[in-house]
């Protein structure tokens, strides 16, 4: 199976590849980048399994999520895309492509989330097209506003791990 690579104006998306565990793990180490996102830092080791799993799912789901580079530079801004974290939550999004997203700090508040999460929404549209949905911290609004301009709507509040999330929606070509 050939992956996916998608090249934006400032941004390529490129699946995970080895190269990409030393920014990763720094990433999801840092207590503001995890703030919003389970509340804790990630180990070394749990970085290391969230690659792994980011690039299996490919094989798997033929859908996955994508590490996130500056088109220029090459420097690691983050990880976006789709996955299936078979949540035991109401409502049931396994049924769904789940979108998420996480920048380090310094990607933070310059665009690369709305110009990322816009184009791999267009990768999904155009390759399975129908309804995705994302999960956010309704404490999040710096995500809540990215999905919405990225036509995700708010569904319901939900309840995941013991603490309130907010699950939105999107059709296809929204």
């Amino acid at each position: 199976m050939s992956l996916p690579v998608i090249i934006t104006d400032r941004l390529v998306l490129c699946p995970h590849e080895a190269r990409h565990f030393e920014p990763s793990a720094a990433m999801w180490g840092s207590p503001a980048v995890t703030k919003h996102i389970g509340g804790q830092p990630r180990s070394r080791q749990e970085a290391w399994f969230t690659l792994c799993r980011n690039r299996g799912m490919w094989d798997i789901l033929g859908y996955s999520s994508w590490a996130i580079e500056d088109r220029i530079t090459g420097e690691f801004l983050g990880e976006g895309g789709f996955s299936d974290f078979m949540r035991s939550m109401t409502p049931d999004l396994s049924q769904w492509p789940e979108a998420g997203w996480v920048f380090v700090e310094a990607a933070w508040g310059k665009g690369f989330a709305s110009e990322a999460v816009g184009a791999m929404h267009d990768w999904l549209d155009e390759h399975r097209p129908g309804q995705s949905v994302c999960i956010i911290d309704p404490g999040n609004a710096g995500s809540q506003r990215v999905a919405e301009k990225c036509g995700y709507e708010f569904w319901e509040t939900s309840v995941y791990r013991d603490a309130a999330v907010n699950v939105y929606r999107r059709n296809a070509g929204s």
